[in-house]
């Protein structure tokens, strides 16, 4: 595997020393990733991770039968759908606080650990909601470069939390690598560090982890431990556009993230994941289906010679050897758009797994693009 230039990395950002990288607000904030627009004129949109084969059958049901309940505020149905998740995750539903998507406990848990200033450690290229969210409300951003393989560096991480340190933020699998760490490390990572400041582990990708057995960090908080997890419905269960996910925590601290919320989510939402919950059918076709689309997408690579990193989400991270933006262009002009730029990372690109119609489209593109 090629090895990655830490200088290159370096020269990107204002060095704090050996080590981390301290973001100042300008940096993170030019870095932070936008909200694309839900239309794309006609193209194939293969950019934001999304699942484009919800809605189920059993979900089309659902929506229809939610029309007499719209006049209705939602509030009775949280605790619901919380219960119902607690017992799948075998926790206390004290421990399970929903969220609108992912997007709102991770601001919610931003806005908790960096109200009063401080820092938050965490390694990039990885999903910036909480971090920039953090960084906008008066904490500093300690980044750690990736590792060679282009993984999370946990003794990277370790080495950098100080007194000021308020959290840790870990994304595994990794957007936008698709990486996954050794889950004995990860553990003995978070038993060690969260008795001093909390670890915060996000696993919206962990329904496509390929590992098998890979377990989640969700044990640490049955013993009460300050770790914090984030999931979702807007990947494998295709809700994206209905913005649900969840957060589970130990009691205290779920008790504060549900404090910290600024919305919450509304009852069609709640109601859908609640179907989503029981539909096994769409799930596993959905898992499978992805599969098939990175399958593809590996052959191709493969035969273009383009390196790539093995995934273990609904998306595959590949080197172009090409600046991102000429890379988005050339795509653009093929009826495909890819995701955005990852510095330091110009020269790779994200592409997500669509329909198998679409992963196709793509295929065809890259070999036009790669010619």
């Amino acid at each position: 595997m090629a090895h990655i230039n830490r200088r290159s990395w370096l020269k990107t950002l204002t060095s704090a020393g050996a080590g981390a990288v301290l973001l100042s607000p300008s940096q993170i904030l030019a870095a932070m990733p936008t909200i694309e627009e839900n239309t794309t004129n006609g193209m194939v949109r293969l950019s934001s991770n999304e699942n484009p084969y919800s809605p189920s059958p059993s979900m089309k049901k659902a929506i229809a039968a939610i029309d007499p309940d719209l006049c209705r505020y939602p509030n009775s149905h949280f605790a619901t759908l919380e219960a119902i998740i607690a017992k799948r995750e075998g926790l206390d539903p004290s421990q399970v606080v929903v969220t609108s998507g992912s997007r709102e406990g991770l601001k919610a848990v931003g806005q908790m650990y960096s109200i009063r200033g401080g820092e938050i450690v965490t390694c990039l290229p990885t999903y910036k909601a909480l971090i920039s969210y953090a960084e906008f409300l008066g904490s500093k951003i300690r980044a750690v470069p990736l590792t060679e393989e282009l993984g999370y560096n946990l003794p990277g991480i370790a080495k950098e939390i100080k007194s000021e340190t308020k959290m840790v933020f870990i994304c595994n699998p990794n957007n936008p690598t698709g990486t996954l760490l050794d889950p004995g490390k990860l553990e003995i990572f978070c038993r060690k560090w969260s008795a001093s400041v909390p670890v915060f582990v996000d696993e919206v990708y962990y329904d496509y982890i390929e590992q098998k057995g890979y377990p989640s960090m969700k044990s640490l908080i049955s013993e009460g431990l300050d770790v914090i997890i984030a999931r979702t419905f807007s990947k494998v269960y295709g809700l994206a556009g209905v913005r649900i996910g969840y957060m589970i925590a130990n009691t205290r601290i779920a008790t504060e993230i549900r404090n910290s919320l600024m919305s919450g989510t509304n009852i069609m939402g709640l109601k859908l994941a609640m179907t989503a919950l029981e539909d096994k059918e769409f799930y596993n076709f959905s898992l499978e289906k992805n599969r098939e689309g990175k399958r593809l997408i590996y052959s191709a690579l493969d035969e273009l010679n383009l390196r790539y990193l093995p995934s273990h989400t609904n998306f595959v991270f590949f080197k172009t050897g090409r600046n991102i933006s000429e890379v988005q262009r050339a795509f653009t002009t093929e009826g495909v758009q890819v995701g955005r730029a990852f510095p330091p990372y110009l020269d790779w690109c994200r592409i997500s797994t669509g329909t198998t119609e679409e992963v196709k489209v793509f295929v065809g593109a890259l070999k036009k693009v790669f010619a």
